[in-house]
């Protein structure tokens, strides 16, 4: 019989089972930090003492919750689990005035039967392999690595332009790939941050904020530079229409679209200044 239950750490190796067999990018550290700081409401499906559905909420400061990692186990399909799961989520997300997720074209109709008002619509593009040369910026205030002493910093400009503090996450991002980890400042002001990690199939560029695209550009090219050789994925808001195109130009493709989704009011972000999103799991 199914039960619903607290996912822990414990099941984090049947939950990433589930988001493998789906082909998406997470890895067990990015379950590990949704299961493991308080706050966050990670939910499961347990039948037959497996695993067999997943969803989960990141708090933010309990301003923004975020709800991702929406899975089912395909021989369990259409049997209401994420409806369940979703259902759970949200009531034990009541204090919170704002709740948001990307969602797939197939999750839509689900979140809108709960209220979720779509927002805007966010690309994912993917690229192969790096076979250009990539353009340089001469003469320009060029991005410098992000240092531990410069977290705080980091995490109020995060805040600023995302609507919330995501301090776990960012520190997260810096602690695990501080070779990604990229800001612009002019005149000790901090004016773009780039941050990415290593995925289960690709390197996710992102979350990349900045006060122009100019200087969305040059932190996303500083990025490319340094990774490793493997596929790169990028998660662009829509109205970013000359960045795309630009994308484009290096090597880029379209693979699939999220929708935005929000339940309740929106909160204060600056969405002309958020280039790339960290990943539809985390916002």
């Amino acid at each position: 019989m199914a039960r619903l239950k607290t996912l822990n750490i414990k099941d984090i190796q049947q939950a990433l089972v589930l988001s493998n067999a789906e082909g998406w990018n997470q890895t067990e550290k990015d379950w590990l930090l949704l299961v493991e700081n308080q706050g966050n409401v990670c939910l499961a499906v347990e039948e037959g003492g497996k695993i067999v559905a997943t969803a989960t909420a990141i708090n933010y400061q309990n301003r923004v919750a975020w709800i991702g990692m929406v899975l089912v186990e395909k021989s369990h399909r259409g049997r209401g689990f994420s409806k369940l799961l979703l259902a759970e989520i949200l009531n034990r997300l009541k204090a919170i005035k704002t709740i948001k997720l990307d969602a797939t074209p197939a999750g839509q109709p689900v979140y809108q039967k709960f209220g979720f008002k779509n927002e805007r619509v966010i690309n994912r593009m993917i690229l192969e392999l790096i076979n250009k040369d990539l353009p340089d910026f001469e003469n320009e205030n060029l991005p410098i690595r992000i240092h531990s002493a410069d977290i705080p910093e980091i995490i109020k400009c995060d805040a600023n332009v995302f609507g919330a503090g995501r301090n776990f996450l960012v520190d997260f991002l810096i602690q695990e790939s501080p070779e990604n980890a990229w800001t612009i400042k002019q005149n000790n002001v901090m004016r773009g941050i780039a941050l990415g990690r290593k995925g289960a199939r690709f390197f996710q560029v992102g979350p990349v904020s900045a006060d122009s695209e100019k200087e969305a550009k040059m932190l996303i090219i500083q990025l490319l530079k340094k990774i490793p050789f493997q596929p790169i994925v990028i998660d662009v808001l829509d109205d970013k229409t000359e960045l795309i195109t630009w994308l484009y130009t290096i090597g880029f493709k379209n693979q699939r679209q999220f929708v935005r989704m929000v339940l309740g009011e929106n909160s204060p972000e600056i969405p002309e200044k958020q280039f790339l999103i960290c990943g539809p799991e985390f916002g």
